[in-house]
């Protein structure tokens, strides 16, 4: 039992009277938790938006909190890109997810919230991480240098969690969920990760006739993959039933090349055309994969989308609600 009266784990009784504040409820992951939260039956979700409330000023979060008075607080809010939109703004990646994190923290201390879930990232573990990655390996290396300011600002998530365990006996939790994909993801080229990026390539050249598509780095990097939906659920479970210090993986446990992704990617979408790979842009880290076997004992948390199927629904979300490329008109 808490100190608020809320029992661990959190019974289906429990959830209608439970105000959860989820920032970044309106994103991409944000949407699908805050589904899953609502098939719990939680009434009270409060969702803030960046127009209102700018999680970077601290006077910002403290109204809200004073407004608001959540019992729990589930943080997915962040700047986040592919390797080009890390390279081109690392200052930013590293100032904004640092600063939010830290003052949502403190200010849910000084409130008194009663638990509050910090999501971090995979970015956050070493360039050269022994396969599969476990949490124990989280501090053996600096990480990849294409997207080390963002994994070190949300690395501090962990280290200030931590630390409010130990002083002030704060109930916070880290997750690090892989890498993410399904409906309602960022296809914009300029921000978009890499399978919204290969979806829309490959969409685009069918659409245009072209014979081949560009694609960074030389494939050979592998990455792991969790369909949006169950990481939602994974969020929800730790949220009902976890209460530790230690980090937690979040993923599926299988690796994929981006070369085999992108072929994958094409016959899914209808791309009958070459892959031409672009060696002068960066590959990122070598290679991805997870031991969830932490996530299973904790919390009973399983992925249980298979991948193909989920790119499908992925690809076939994207075909039916983007504006096809206009006609070039001939005199």
């Amino acid at each position: 039992m808490s100190q608020t009266g809320i029992s661990y784990p959190i019974t289906a009784a429990e959830w209608p009277e439970l105000r959860v504040l989820v920032t970044g409820g309106a994103g991409f992951l944000g949407r699908y938790v805050v589904q899953a939260l609502r098939a719990r039956g939680c009434r009270h979700i409060i969702v803030p938006r960046r127009e209102t409330c700018d999680l970077r000023v601290e006077a910002n979060i403290i109204r809200l909190f004073e407004a608001e008075r959540p019992h729990i607080v589930i943080h997915l809010a962040a700047v986040v890109g592919g390797i080009g939109a890390n390279r081109a703004r690392p200052g930013e990646f590293f100032y904004d997810n640092l600063i939010m994190g830290a003052q949502l923290m403190e200010q849910a201390r000084r409130f008194a919230v009663d638990k509050f879930v910090a999501i971090g990232t995979i970015c956050a573990y070493p360039k050269y991480t022994p396969l599969p990655f476990r949490e124990e390996n989280l501090w053996d290396g600096y990480p990849e240098e294409t997207n080390a300011p963002y994994g070190l600002a949300k690395k501090m998530l962990l280290v200030q969690a931590q630390a409010y365990r130990q002083q002030y006996g704060f109930n916070a939790i880290y997750l690090l969920p892989v890498n993410l994909y399904g409906p309602g993801d960022n296809f914009d080229p300029a921000t978009s990760h890499v399978i919204p990026a290969l979806i829309r390539k490959c969409v685009e050249a069918v659409e245009r006739g072209d014979d081949h598509i560009v694609v960074w780095g030389d494939g050979s990097p592998t990455r792991e993959f969790l369909y949006v939906e169950d990481c939602a659920e994974a969020i929800v479970l730790a949220t009902e039933r976890y209460n530790a210090p230690d980090p937690v993986n979040i993923g599926a446990g299988f690796e994929i090349s981006i070369k085999e992704l992108a072929e994958l990617i094409a016959e899914l979408t209808g791309f009958r055309g070459r892959i031409v790979w672009d060696t002068s842009k960066p590959n990122g880290q070598p290679r991805r994969c997870l031991d969830v076997s932490r996530a299973w004992h904790a919390f009973g948390f399983r992925a249980r989308t298979e991948f193909r199927e989920g790119l499908r629904r992925t690809v076939e979300w994207y075909v039916a609600t983007r504006a096809p490329i206009p006609a070039v008109q001939t005199v």
